[in-house]
Order: structure tokens, then sequence, then C-alpha cells
């Protein structure tokens, strides 16, 4: 998979674990000002309060670092119903259920898969698209994230 930022993780990481939190993804978009954004999670879920609450710790931190060159602006934002996969342990957790997967190169003719996560193996994923199975390597992956299938409500 593709790591967000070595650099930043390192030093924010641990700020957000101090906070009682796991810090799921890091990205930092754009041009002109940027955006860095910080994707929370805990194991009761993430409010607007617990998103404050980083956001000034890890604000303060960036402020004593400055790793970051130019302007930015921090958003600090729970990883909703389509939440991002960044490492082994979060694939593992959603086996069986729907994932899209972006890949940095094409495989087997094709860069985005849509369907059911079936096996974590060794280096990477199985992915089931319209019943075949694609066999993704974490080193492909540039991104990852749930896919929630929502059904119309029956009466």
């Amino acid at each position: 998979m593709v790591d967000d930022s070595p650099q930043l993780r390192r030093l924010l990481e641990p700020v957000v674990a101090d906070l009682g939190y796991e810090l799921l993804l890091i990205e930092l978009v754009g041009s002109g000002p940027r955006i860095l954004r910080l994707y929370i999670d805990a194991p009761g879920g993430v409010n607007l309060d617990d998103c404050e609450l980083v956001s000034r710790n890890v604000s303060a931190a960036l402020d004593v670092d400055d790793p970051i060159q130019g302007a930015y602006n921090l958003e600090v934002s729970s990883p909703g119903i389509e939440r991002p996969l960044t490492r082994d342990d979060h694939f593992r957790t959603h086996v069986g259920e729907r994932v899209k997967v972006r890949l940095v190169k094409n495989v087997l003719g094709r860069k985005r898969f849509t369907g059911v996560l079936t096996q974590v193996v060794d280096g990477g994923v199985i992915v089931e698209v319209d019943g075949e199975p694609y066999e993704l390597a974490y080193d492909d992956i540039e991104s990852a994230r749930l896919a929630p299938e929502f059904r119309g409500l029956q009466h």
C-alpha cells in the first residue's frame, strides 16, 4: 500500500494515540493552501468534539515541529461509512464486506476494483468482482475504502 506520509505519521501518531484515538490516514492534498486531512477513529466512534480535541493537539505539535512547507489548512475527520483501509489489520477486520480499491498501475487491464473483500493473503488481498477473484498486492494499492451498498427500504 502507498504509505500516507511516514514523516507526518511518526510525528502525529503518538499525539493522536495519547488522546485515545487511532490515526487511520493522513492526506496532504491540493495546491495553494493545501489541506492536511487526518482521519481518526476510536472503538465507540468519533464525534465533532473528538475531532476538535485532536485538531487542537495536532496543531500544537505541527507548530513546534513545522514539517510542512507553505500554507495549509488542517482538517480532522471521522472515517465515515467509506472508511479508508490502510493497514493489514484494517483489511482483516473487514473481510466479507464490499470495498473499493484503486491501484497505482493497471493489473489485469484495470486499476479500479469494487467488490467483496474475500481474503487477506500474504502481502495482499483477494477481492471478488462479479464472481471473479482478483489478488491485489498491497504494494500495488494506491487507496482502499469500504464501499457499502445501500438498498431501498422495504415496506
